[in-house]
């Protein structure tokens, strides 16, 4: 499973903190954050995940977080 959110985190230290915890959350994923892309791509990939939860998350840490759904059949 990969999700993508477009997010508004924008620095470095931010994003690592971001991604730990998250992984203290969902300690199997795959997590980055592009802070080069515009939209300030979060990628997630794993077997099992909580798409909602994940944007409450971060969004509890006064980000924005959109889940941007990808169709890979198109």
């Amino acid at each position: 499973m990969v999700a993508v959110f477009k997010t508004n985190i924008t620095h470095p230290v931010a994003a690592n903190k971001m991604i730990k915890g998250l992984l203290g959350l969902y300690p199997d994923l795959t997590i980055s954050i592009d802070l080069d892309d515009e939209d300030r791509i979060l990628r997630v990939e794993g077997d099992c995940f909580d798409i909602i939860e994940i944007c409450a998350m971060i969004e509890r840490k006064h980000f924005i977080c959109i889940h941007l759904p990808i169709d890979f059949n198109h």
